[in-house]
Parts: C-alpha cells; structure tokens; sequence
C-alpha cells in the first residue's frame, strides 16, 4: 500500500497526460502560454498503463483519474483508458477536462471504459469566458457537457473557480442551470498553483462568501460529514435535495488529514502532495530497465515522507515551481 508516516492511505492516482492546453485561464497561466514539456520527457502511452498497472495491482490505488494541461489534447489517451480498463482489479477510471474536444471524444471513451468526468467551467457568459480563458470557446465546452451525459459518462460534474469582481456574481446562475442539466456544480477556491506565482489570497473568494452567494437564492443543508469520506467537495443539498452542491476549500479549510492521493506527471514524476516542492523520478527508473518491484518501492518511499499538510497558512509556505498545467489536477 502507499502510505504515510500519518496512516492515510493514497488509494486516488491523479495522471497527468499532458502540460499543453488550448485555453490560457487568466488564473493558470500568461496569455502567452508556457515552455512546454519536450516530447521525449514525457511518458509514452506504454509507461503510462505500466505505472497505472503497478499502482493498481501492488499498491492498492482504486480511482485512476487523468488530468493535464489539457487531457484531451494526448492522442493516445482512447487507448490508455481501454488499456486501464483492462487492469485487475479494475479501477474507477476518470477524467477532469475543460471539455473542448468532449464533444467528438466522449462516446470513445465511454466505450473506451472510462467511468465519468469532471468538465471545468467557470461562466455561463461567452464574454466573460473569453476574458477568463482568452479563447472564444465557450459553445465548445456547453457542447462536449452535453455529449458527456448523452454518452452515459455520468454523474458529469462541474468545477467552477470564482474570480473577484469577474464572475462571482454567477454563482446561483451555475448552480441553477447545473440543477436543470442535471449536472453536479462543484466550486473550487482558488490555490497558489498559477505560473504566474501571482496568486493573492486578498483576492481570492473563500468558500463562506460562495456559500453566502448561494444561500441568497436556496436553501442549503449540509450533509453528514461521514458522507463526505476523503472526498475534497464539502456537500450541501439544495433545497432539500436531490440536487447537491459542493465547495472545495484547498485554502481556508483544507482537507489533508483524510487525503488519499498520489500523483504523476506526464513526465513521470511522483509528487505526494499538490503543493510539494520535490518529487520522486519513476521515468528515469523505467526507462534504466527497473522492475515493477522496485518502481513500486521507489514509490511507496515517495509516498512515506508526505507532509501532515499543505501549510498555506504558514510563514514558511513556498508556492511549488511547477505551476497546476504541468502538476495535473
């Protein structure tokens, strides 16, 4: 198993399939873009499933999401999920997407094996998309929500971010045409993972401010916190239910205590926390011939030394170099 000196046990792989994306969101990333990762850095579609398999047959990993940049943007990535899907014990198998490409790809995947998806969107308006995305892609992502549903890629799931004076004023319009799309609407607050390292918490609205925002309009009733498990959405139903709404408060309310996540980039390095300032190389271990016993090792080795927490809140908190594109999600 991957666990730590704490006793929390990482059963959630976050696989980061690329450091690309087709959007330049004004919290992630300059206009410009970014130096992307060389294409041979980064894990082929092999190395890929052999990490999967080796984390889902010798350490325990249940959930296998992959992330980017933009996951959509791997090629290969129809074949990763059906190879995965192949894995025993077969794990849950999901993908966290800004939905541009869903549209085309979602009835693949869903026949591919993948389980569900998670698809980023943060306005309803086109304008106000294009000012946070700098795309004018807005009809893209309403169009690949609605192929995930009708492909059965279900429940589809909604992340939003909340930008001051941008477009938190939205926030019951999301959660109201989430409810009538039956979309799940998860709001995120956000972290000190941009490139820009021009994160400013001032600026930043806390998960109490979109729950104040919400409650203008409906009811909100917690649900038990047993509900919640190691899941980072805390979860209200709306109105009574069924419709449920949940926050994810990586800064004013962190979750570290009960995480159960690893992750990998897509150039094969193990971070056991997202805000981790070193890693652990499985690639340069693959590609030197090593087996699966000893990537497993070199592994549970990286997992042990996990911090108790993030530490946003400390004096000593240095923002990771490696910005939410190049980490995964």
């Amino acid at each position: 198993m991957l666990l730590d000196t704490f006793g929390r046990q990482a059963v959630d792989l976050r696989v980061s399939l690329t450091d690309r994306c087709n959007l330049r969101c004004t919290y992630c990333m300059p206009e410009e873009g970014l130096q992307w990762l060389a294409k041979p850095s980064l894990l082929t579609d092999e190395e890929i499933v052999r990490l999967v398999g080796i984390a889902v047959r010798d350490l325990g990993v249940r959930e296998v999401r992959f992330t980017g940049g933009e996951p959509l943007l791997r090629p290969g990535l129809v074949g990763i999920v059906a190879a995965c899907a192949e894995l025993g014990p077969r794990p849950e198998l999901s993908l966290t997407t800004n939905g541009i490409g869903l549209a085309r790809t979602a009835a693949a995947l869903k026949q591919a094996g993948l389980d569900r998806v998670n698809v980023s969107l943060d306005t309803l308006d086109e304008d106000t998309f294009h000012t946070l995305t700098r795309r004018r892609r807005h009809h893209d992502v309403l169009d690949g929500l609605a192929a995930a549903e009708a492909a059965g890629l279900s429940p589809v799931k909604l992340n939003a971010v909340l930008m001051r004076g941008v477009n938190d004023h939205e926030a019951a319009d999301l959660l109201g045409w989430c409810i009538e799309h039956g979309y799940e609407l998860r709001f995120i607050e956000q972290m000190p993972l941009d490139a820009q390292h021009g994160w400013d918490r001032s600026q930043m609205v806390t998960a109490e401010e979109i729950l104040v925002l919400l409650r203008a309009r409906y009811d909100l009733t917690p649900e038990p916190s047993a509900a919640r498990g190691a899941a980072p959405a805390e979860r209200w139903l709306v109105d009574g239910g069924p419709a449920r709404v949940g926050v994810i408060a990586s800064v004013t309310r962190p979750f570290c205590r009960a995480c159960d996540r690893t992750r990998l980039t897509a150039d094969g390095q193990v971070r056991n926390c997202l805000f981790a300032t070193d890693e652990t190389d499985l690639r340069e271990a693959l590609r030197s011939g090593a087996g699966d016993e000893e990537i497993g090792e070199l592994w549970r080795k990286a997992m042990w030394g996990k911090k108790a927490g993030a530490g946003i809140d400390a004096p000593s908190f240095h923002q990771p170099d490696r910005p939410m594109s190049a980490i995964g999600g």
